[in-house]
Order: structure tokens, then C-alpha cells, then sequence
């Protein structure tokens, strides 16, 4: 597919190719909900905190007699039934904290964004370098490229001061650098806003990672082959030590 590379001042100033499924040749749903669940699920802070019966305020005396007032049974204006008493099952601080695996999380990221190219919902701008920090002119690009209003992920190739600075006070934007993105923050927003320097380091990166797990497939298939090999080599020189005798 080809897309339209623009200017910061919305102007169409060339065409960039790439073929989603070279970042990922199919498309895990399934896969890419556990990613978003677990980043979701490591942003909760897990600070709450309530009373059970033994820790609220209030009197030990059992509010009346046992029988012969006509009412049901009763010991502690603590009960978590009454007004003012304590959580039956009282929250307590917690970690939801969980991790996948590191190569399940890599994968997933490189799913979101060929998702995101397939769905035309990523612009390419050329450049997105500013000489100091200005939110109006970051707001006009955004004008102009047709996203202002919505949420927007904007990716450098690098971590660029001037652009983040630029960016920091306006509603819905979230600016990362490449090599900080993850499934979450690609699939969170309405539009994706990145420079063509950094669709090349994505692709570049997800080139070296997969000829190394091409490299590291191939030794372990040659580890296998030696091993048998030496295993027949072994049963042979036995086979000939065991006619001599």
C-alpha cells in the first residue's frame, strides 16, 4: 500500500510504501486483548483501602437483650449489615500487576501498528522538528493535517525535546518516541501521527528481530542434527569395537 507523506503545513510532498504484513503477517485479536489488559491492568494503582467490623469506630455492648424484644438477634453496631459498620469483605491495597513474555509483547506491538496501517488511520509526516517549543505551531500542524480534536499518538524516531514540549499542553495527544511503543498506546487513540524516519526504525528493528529468530532457529536445528550425528557416530564405532571381539 502506499501512503501520503505531508508536510507540517499539510501539503502532500511525496508517497511512502509498505506492505502491512511485512510488520505482521497475520493479526492476533486474541493477542493483542492480553496486551492491552495487562498495560491497563499495571496502570491501576491499587491504593484503596476500607474497614472491616474490627476497625471502625463504635461501641463493643450489644445493643439489647437476647430475647424478648421481638427483633432478630443482634451483638455489634459494627456488623457490616448497619449503617456505620464495617466492609463485609474490606478492600485492601494490592498489586494487579502481571507481565507476558517479552517476545509476546514485541509481536503485539508490531500487530497494532500493521492493524492501524491495513485501516488507513496513520498519517506520515516528513519531519516534525521544531527549532524551540510551540504549542501553536504543533496545533497547526495537527490542523492541518486533519487530527485536530481527536486523540493523537505522534511518534519520532528519537526522543525529541522540542516536539514533546510542543505537544505536552494540548488535549488528547500523547507523544512517544518509537522505541517506547506498545500495543496500548497505538491502539489507544483515534489517529496515529509518525515521520517516516520513524516507520523506518520500526521496520528496521522488526527486520533485525526477525533474522535473529531466524539465526537462533537454525542453531538450535543444527545443535539437533549434530546431537543425532554424534549419537549414530557413537552406535557405529560401538557396532565395530563389538565385532573385533
Amino acid at each position: 500500500m502506499n501512503l501520503t507523506v505531508y508536510n507540517s503545513a499539510g501539503e502532500q510532498v511525496g508517497k511512502y510504501e509498505i506492505d502491512p504484513s511485512e510488520l505482521s503477517p497475520k493479526i492476533n485479536k486474541q493477542l493483542l486483548h492480553d496486551a492491552v489488559v495487562m498495560y491497563q491492568a499495571n496502570l491501576r494503582q491499587g491504593t484503596f483501602r476500607t474497614k472491616n467490623r474490627g476497625e471502625v469506630a463504635g461501641t463493643t455492648k450489644k445493643m439489647y437483650r437476647q430475647k424478648g424484644t421481638g427483633n432478630a438477634r443482634a451483638g455489634s453496631r459494627r456488623s457490616g449489615v448497619r449503617r456505620g459498620g464495617g466492609h463485609i469483605f474490606a478492600k485492601r491495597p494490592r498489586d494487579f500487576g502481571w507481565r507476558m513474555p517479552r517476545k509476546a509483547l514485541q509481536s503485539a506491538t508490531r500487530m497494532a501498528l500493521a492493524a492501524r496501517l491495513a485501516d488507513e488511520e496513520v498519517t506520515l509526516v516528513e519531519s516534525l522538528d521544531f527549532d524551540s517549543p510551540k504549542t501553536s505551531s504543533m496545533a497547526a500542524t495537527l490542523e492541518s493535517l486533519g487530527v485536530a480534536g481527536k486523540t493523537v499518538l505522534v511518534s519520532s524516531d528519537t526522543h525529541n525535546g522540542n516536539l514533546w514540549k510542543s505537544a505536552r499542553n494540548i488535549q488528547g495527544v500523547t507523544v512517544s518516541p518509537v522505541a517506547e511503543l506498545n500495543a496500548l498506546l497505538i491502539l489507544q487513540p483515534r489517529a496515529i501521527v509518525m515521520t517516516t524516519a520513524a516507520i523506518d526504525a520500526f521496520r528496521e528493528e522488526t527486520k533485525r528481530v526477525r533474522e535473529g529468530s531466524r539465526t537462533k532457529a537454525s542453531r538450535k536445528q543444527g545443535g539437533r542434527t549434530g546431537a543425532r550425528t554424534s549419537k549414530r557416530s557413537r552406535g557405529a564405532i560401538q557396532s565395530q569395537e563389538e565385532g573385533g571381539e
